[in-house]
């Protein structure tokens, strides 16, 4: 939901201050967008994947795996914030703790989880924005058609489904998955 129709060039200090109001922005063309809430299926989905990220960067020291809540500043001044993001260390070098701000440039690895208010445009969008800011693989995953959408280029070139096993490549290399724990039903 656009919630500012000026365009404004938003400052890093000006987008962190909004987050005191618990919702979730980025800043697209200058205008302000309230991502909204995902839901619970969305956050566990994350979830399950940070968990699974975090344990192979984490052994193999690769980067930092982070959250919705991160956002990272784009060079054409967009402010975006993928469900889950990878940076690799070659891009951390020098510093001794995460940044408190932004994180200027794009996640290695960006993750979208699809949510029932997303539109194919939208994503699209942010898939592409994604490339033109050097990111090297986007996944997309698809919680109610149980399918995750592999890109290396703004375009997909791999279509998995729970059989099939989610991998980091070199961008996140040790990393692997089945898909089916994206989407395991629950016995309690």
């Amino acid at each position: 939901m656009v919630i500012s129709t000026e365009n404004k060039v938003w400052t890093d200090e000006e987008f962190m201050a909004l987050s005191k109001d618990g919702h979730r922005y980025e800043v697209v063309n200058g205008e302000l967008v309230d991502m909204g809430n995902s839901g619970m299926e969305h956050g566990y989905v994350a979830c399950i994947l940070v968990a699974a990220l975090t344990a192979v960067v984490q052994q193999n020291k690769l980067g930092a795996v982070c959250d919705s809540s991160t956002a990272f500043t784009l060079k054409n001044g967009n402010k975006r914030s993928p469900d889950v993001s990878f940076v690799a260390k070659e891009r951390l070098k020098g510093l001794k703790r995460p940044p408190r701000g932004l994180f200027q440039g794009s996640p290695d690895l960006a993750v979208e989880i699809l949510s029932p208010s997303n539109t194919i445009e939208e994503i699209h969008a942010k898939i592409v924005e994604y490339f033109e800011n050097d990111t090297r693989l986007v996944w997309v995953i698809h919680p109610d058609e149980k399918y995750v959408l592999v890109y290396h280029s703004p375009e997909p070139d791999q279509f998995l489904r729970p059989p099939d096993r989610l991998d980091g490549e070199a961008i996140v290399p040790g990393f692997s998955m089945a898909v089916a724990e994206l989407f395991e039903e629950w016995d309690f």
